[in-house]
């Protein structure tokens, strides 16, 4: 099992290797990272430009649309969580009420919580401008689909932050290592 697992991960590296594939790597590197994984994708473009450097606009917008990809992923499986939730408390609260003739109260959210809430509601879809932020920005598209963000709009938002991001990091990954 273990020398299975090893020549997996090695063919895998090896079909993912930057200057074999190039800018499918990259979206897929990107895509995946947007994901609640914890992976970053700015080593990956950085390569790539570093390895082609006349390829550094197609790789932020190939890496941008891969990670807004993810990002989409993440925003349907937050808005998935939210109606699978909402479906689990009715049933838990008619079983309740049929056996023992009392409702459930709802849940109280923490004061935290609260804020939170209200912060994003007064920002809506805008608040995906913050995705591009490290430990926030995924978790943050989640919890647009769970807020039931518009998706359009929050799709949007995300791609203009995630693609500042990939500018300013692959530039100043060039500017800090020229050579």
């Amino acid at each position: 099992m273990e020398v299975w697992l090893q020549s997996s991960v090695s063919w895998l590296l090896a079909t993912l290797a930057l200057p074999g594939i190039g800018l499918p790597a990259i979206f897929l590197v990107a895509t995946v990272s947007a994901t609640l994984l914890p992976m970053g994708s700015e080593p990956a473009v950085f390569a790539y430009v570093k390895l082609a450097p006349d390829m550094f606009w197609p790789a932020v917008l190939v890496a941008t649309a891969g990670n807004t990809l993810g990002g989409a992923i993440s925003y349907l499986l937050g808005r998935g969580a939210w109606d699978a939730i909402r479906v689990w408390r009715r049933r838990r609260q008619a079983h309740t009420a049929s056996t023992a003739g009392v409702a459930l109260p709802p849940s109280q959210p923490t004061r935290w919580q609260r804020y939170a809430n209200a912060v994003l509601d007064r920002m809506g879809p805008p608040a995906m401008l913050l995705t591009w932020l490290p430990a926030v920005g995924d978790p943050l598209c989640a919890l647009a689909g769970w807020r039931r963000f518009p998706f359009w709009p929050s799709m949007f938002y995300m791609a203009i932050g995630k693609f500042a991001r990939y500018v300013v990091m692959t530039a100043g990954l060039l500017w800090v290592f020229p050579s």
